[in-house]
């Protein structure tokens, strides 16, 4: 039986693979999306959620959330992710977004499908904040949390110590790890959620839809400034991953915090790695990936989404 998902996201190239392999495979059951600001404005989020589902002939409600942090200013970047952020051939697909804020989507789906869904959040985390301070009791209705997002024992990359989507909105994401008891898909892991050059490059060359998600999966820039330079990082399509392979990311238990406080670490994820709180646990952290799985199901999902 599939597994009932809610997406939280921005899409952005790598949100846009993550979706394409999450609607492709039989394992996922795509049940609704909100959109969130991030990559890109809002207007450009919520459009290029319903392009990534034109473009695959699926039908799955889109709901638009937040369009600034709750409190910092928004930060895009469409010089990674390409003019309104997304590369490729993107139609002009506006489709029919639903009269409700994201976050009322969240609580909505938690109501309707309870311990049979999932969140998974992949962006900036406003939308999941306001759905935790408008129902409390979300973490305790559904199956499981995913972010996609922070850096728990290793470095940033859009500062030293803060990753893109916590960095955006500090204040959400500290609201999130405090309330939500989350499993956190953050950089210790996905800067090894590589995709092989040989796999875009098929892609590429098959032309069509494979042509378009080429270009989503070669999204970075050509000066080269992800940690693994040689091979694009898909960081979102992890999160995926692990919910169709549980075997793809391994999790330890940690306290962890954010920084708001605005200075040099502001967005960054403080890990109690050694215990010297003393305080429980209140996230499960992936710490490993088994980049060979992650790959099978990552090119399984986008090869069906390119042939419906």
């Amino acid at each position: 039986m599939s597994r009932k998902i809610f997406f939280d996201t921005d899409p952005g190239c790598d949100d846009a693979v993550m979706l394409a392999m999450a609607l492709g495979h039989d394992a996922i059951d795509v049940v609704g999306l909100s959109t969130v600001c991030g990559n890109t404005t809002i207007e450009n989020t919520t459009r290029n959620a319903h392009a990534i589902l034109d473009i695959g002939g699926y039908d799955v409600p889109v709901s638009r959330g937040c369009g600034r942090p709750l409190v910092d200013d928004l930060t895009t970047a469409e010089w990674i992710h390409g003019e309104n952020g997304l590369r490729g051939d993107i139609p002009d697909a506006d489709g029919d977004t639903r009269d409700i804020h994201g976050a009322d989507a969240i609580i909505e789906a938690a109501y309707e499908y309870g311990d049979e869904l999932t969140i998974a959040a992949v962006g900036p985390l406003p939308n999941l904040a306001l759905a935790l301070a408008k129902e409390p009791r979300l973490p305790d209705l559904v199956e499981d949390i995913y972010l996609m997002g922070g850096a728990a024992m290793t470095t940033g990359n859009v500062t030293p110590m803060a990753e893109a989507n916590f960095h955006n909105d500090p204040a959400a994401a500290s609201r999130v790890l405090q309330d939500a008891n989350t499993r956190m898909v953050g950089l210790d892991v996905t800067n090894r959620a590589t995709v092989s050059s040989e796999f875009i490059e098929e892609f590429r060359t098959a032309g069509g839809v494979r042509a378009t998600v080429a270009e989503w999966l070669d999204y970075r820039p050509d000066s080269g400034t992800y940690p693994l330079a040689d091979a694009p990082a898909i960081h979102d399509a992890a999160v995926v991953a692990d919910l169709i392979d549980d075997s793809v990311l391994t999790f330890e238990e940690y306290y962890l915090e954010v920084d708001t406080t605005g200075g040099p670490c502001h967005g960054a994820v403080i890990c109690d790695e050694h215990g010297t709180t003393d305080n429980d646990p209140n996230s499960r952290v992936a710490v490993d990936i088994d980049v060979a799985r992650y790959r099978d199901v990552l090119e399984t999902g986008l090869q069906a989404y390119a042939t419906q």
